[in-house]
């Protein structure tokens, strides 16, 4: 990893985190209750292996139906502390994506919603936003510069910005940004061009790799939309985009800024709906092979997330309008945590989580497979524990009675 040239911007911005290891809950605690002092972050102490140790130990005592609704990233449009609490204490998923409906109009505001989401401190759900800023951004108050003119400049004004945007999304409570589009083109025609951060190989590798380490501090980076819109045209909110590229010219050229932001540290991977015919014919969030290439040739070894799974069935194509379906298709290909927002309501993460059991219980889905990711996702977010990331005390983030 590159040294970042941006901890002064960060740090700026950032206020003070409190990471939480078996601590009293900040959404609930009491005013005569002990908690770190605003502006400290508890580092909880250990290498790498032992977290992974810390969250294999954690899975295995899981029943069946917990470890399904851990490798679930859920959403509930609504910005209502009460249910949104409920929502996350009753489901257990491991995750919540916030998207515009979730979004107050100030930070204080957000930070009480992200408390309230936030059930057990010790060991956080994965809080994520989409926050690339400019075309796609949820906090109206990131002034900091996008894609559409970063692509221009040096990689360094890409770290400075993603260093601040960073600490924007860490500030709000939130610890994954998914926020780094590694997609290429120089086609102005093209639905991505606008949010992809490069136009060619070379220049999507430097200022994705800048935005990795510009974010690292304060986020959890994703790299999206593997292995890349760029050579597949078509938007995938609304279709199955698809190319016959072949699998060595991808090599070449739209793989390249991915391996750069897996080289620079990125945590997560998104898998895109969207198909490199020469490779597999499935898209590639439902492709093994597409898997093990991230992994085995690319050596990322994180957390590989879905698209918003609801897009396979705004797709229209018959084969994708079972969510159920393609939820344990996309655990079977090897994603560790699946997406859910379009079409979703308050019982979706509830079905998804149930169908997941019923594929482990019948053999359709292995059980080490389901292991697999749940640790993952797990040591993910024991990690965010331990670094501060996305826990920010807040005196009034108490849900509504």
């Amino acid at each position: 990893m590159r040294t970042s040239l941006a901890t002064g911007a960060a740090a700026a911005l950032a206020v003070g985190a409190l990471g939480v290891a078996p601590a009293a809950d900040a959404a609930t605690s009491t005013p005569g209750e002990s908690q770190a002092p605003a502006g400290e972050v508890v580092v909880i102490p250990g290498t790498a292996a032992s977290v992974t140790t810390r969250a294999a130990a954690a899975v295995a005592a899981m029943s069946l139906n917990e470890r399904a609704a851990s490798v679930i990233m859920g959403h509930i449009p609504t910005t209502d502390r009460g249910v949104l609490r409920d929502y996350m204490a009753t489901t257990g998923v491991g995750g919540f994506i916030l998207m515009g409906a979730n979004v107050p109009g100030t930070e204080d505001r957000l930070r009480e919603i992200t408390a309230a989401l936030t059930v057990d401190p010790a060991v956080p759900p994965l809080l994520g936003i989409d926050q690339e800023g400019g075309d796609v951004s949820r906090l109206p108050w990131d002034d900091f510069a996008s894609s559409v003119t970063l692509k221009y400049e040096p990689p360094e004004a890409t770290e400075l910005a993603f260093a601040g945007r960073g600490a924007l999304v860490q500030r709000a409570g939130i610890s994954v940004n998914f926020g780094v589009v590694a997609d290429i083109t120089d086609d102005t025609g093209m639905f991505i061009y606008r949010r992809a951060l490069g136009t060619t190989p070379e220049s999507g590798a430097s200022h994705v790799a800048a935005a990795v380490v510009g974010e690292e501090p304060e986020a959890l980076s994703t790299l999206k939309h593997f292995p890349g819109h760029g050579a597949a045209p078509g938007d995938s909110h609304r279709g199955i985009p698809s190319t016959t590229e072949s699998y060595d010219q991808w090599l070449q050229t739209d793989a390249v800024p991915f391996a750069a932001g897996i080289e620079a540290g990125a945590p997560l991977l998104m898998f895109g709906h969207l198909a490199y015919t020469s490779v597999d014919e499935k898209p590639a969030t439902l492709s093994s092979e597409w898997h093990r290439i991230a992994r085995e040739e690319l050596g990322f070894d994180g957390v590989a997330i879905t698209d918003d799974l609801g897009m396979l069935e705004a797709s229209g194509l018959s084969e994708y309008q079972d969510p159920v379906a393609n939820a344990v298709a996309a655990l079977a290909a090897g994603n560790d945590m699946l997406l859910s927002v379009l079409g979703t309501n308050s019982g979706t993460a509830a079905e998804l989580t149930a169908g997941i059991v019923t594929a482990v219980e019948s053999g359709a889905l292995p059980a080490e497979r389901l292991d697999e990711a749940a640790v993952r996702v797990m040591t993910l977010r024991l990690q965010a524990a331990g670094a501060g990331r996305g826990l920010v005390p807040c005196s009034s983030c108490a849900p509504a009675a």
